[in-house]
């Protein structure tokens, strides 16, 4: 084997497709220290933001997300052509060994051609239904990792003989996470009180954003503070909010330091992307999960109903209104906060179905496909 194989992990615009790939990546290091990862991702804000402190090299792709309209489409067809002239490029001049796909449509064009000119691609699938890319790029490929063990029946019976059903990889500070007095001082929260966090994944969700604050209009927790991710285009908004509301909130637009968050949370309120439920139940944390409630096929909810039926979350599905979602969730909030046991149950029953180890499971099955002897 190259002793200095380059890894490819194609994938990109949001945290949830990209921070298990630097997951996986940062476990190669300890397994193949010489290995070379190579991000292939897209142009969007997001994915500087998140791989610029990794260190890892990383290159944007000019493809961009598919879109119905003739216009969209058109421009979608005229991206897969350039992304596939600078991806057969590097594929040319970079000799990878494997192709690692993270799933959307930024992971289609290096997946397909690596699976076309027989370079060992996989593919991680950390949602319970894969996406319509996924589900496309699964021909290309010799091993699917999985998260759930239910993905399985989703998945074309021709494909099921490569599911490797491994956790979604979560990234090493998230397996140890800081004390909870360390964490409460470096995001400036009072020692004393207890935290939720609202949380809407790394761009925010505007309606779960909307159902907190609409909540706290008439809801305010006693010996409680909050910690709201509210997303980069939110945060002057839902800043201002709180101040009206006079409730002790603390709101970061965006961070890459989950490994705080969750060591001083207490209670959560988030959406349940994949990344978001390995988070969560790698970290034991109890959660009120409000899906994207825009996706067709629901995923996110398949996701949630995983955690739900565990004990580790309750299920709210997102009304879009805020006032519709607010009085929904006064009662869950309102038991929740005021019974610790449950709570405690809650973090248990997360633990339990948690696989806090998924990134080096996936790291030494890339081993294995780069030298099967």
């Amino acid at each position: 084997m190259n002793p200095s194989p380059t890894i490819l992990f194609a994938g990109g615009g949001t945290g949830g497709h990209l921070y298990p790939g630097v997951a996986v990546a940062e476990a190669l290091r300890d397994i193949l220290p010489n290995a070379k990862p190579v991000f292939l991702c897209t142009t969007r804000a997001i994915d500087r933001v998140i791989l610029e402190p990794t260190g890892f090299e990383y290159i944007a792709q000019p493809i961009v997300p598919p879109d119905r309209s003739v216009t969209g489409l058109l421009r979608f067809w005229k991206s897969w052509r350039e992304t596939k002239e600078l991806v057969a490029r590097i594929l040319k001049d970079r000799s990878p060994k494997l192709v690692m796909g993270l799933g959307g449509y930024a992971a289609g064009v290096a997946v397909k051609l690596a699976g076309a000119g027989k370079i060992p691609a996989a593919l991680i699938n950390p949602d319970v239904i894969p996406g319509k890319a996924n589900q496309y790029l699964m021909r290309y490929v010799r091993q699917i990792f999985c998260q759930f063990e239910q993905t399985t029946p989703h998945i074309a019976a021709i494909h099921r003989d490569k599911i490797v059903v491994t956790g979604c990889p979560i990234r090493t500070d998230l397996r140890h996470l800081p004390s909870r007095a360390e964490a409460m001082h470096r995001l400036g929260l009072d020692t004393v009180l207890q935290t939720l966090v609202v949380t809407g994944a790394s761009q925010g969700a505007k309606t779960v954003n909307d159902a907190v604050l609409e909540l706290f209009k008439t809801f305010k927790p006693q010996g409680w503070q909050v910690l709201h991710l509210s997303g980069r285009d939110h945060a002057a908004t839902v800043r201002a909010a709180y101040r009206d509301l006079s409730i002790s909130a603390r709101v970061i637009d965006f961070t890459a330091a989950m490994a705080e968050v969750w060591a001083v949370a207490d209670l959560t309120v988030s959406r349940s992307g994949a990344s978001s439920c390995a988070e969560l139940t790698a970290c034991g944390i109890p959660s009120v999960l409000m899906p994207y409630p825009f996706h067709k096929d629901k995923h996110q909810r398949v996701n949630a109903e995983v955690l739900h039926q565990a004990g580790a979350a309750i299920l709210m599905d997102d009304e879009r209104d805020a006032k519709r979602n607010a009085e929904k969730l006064r009662p869950i909030m309102q038991s929740l906060i005021l019974d610790s046991s449950k709570r405690h149950a809650m973090s248990q029953a997360a633990k339990a179905i948690g696989k806090p180890a998924a990134a080096e499971t996936v790291a030494r099955a890339v081993a294995v496909m780069l030298d099967p002897s």
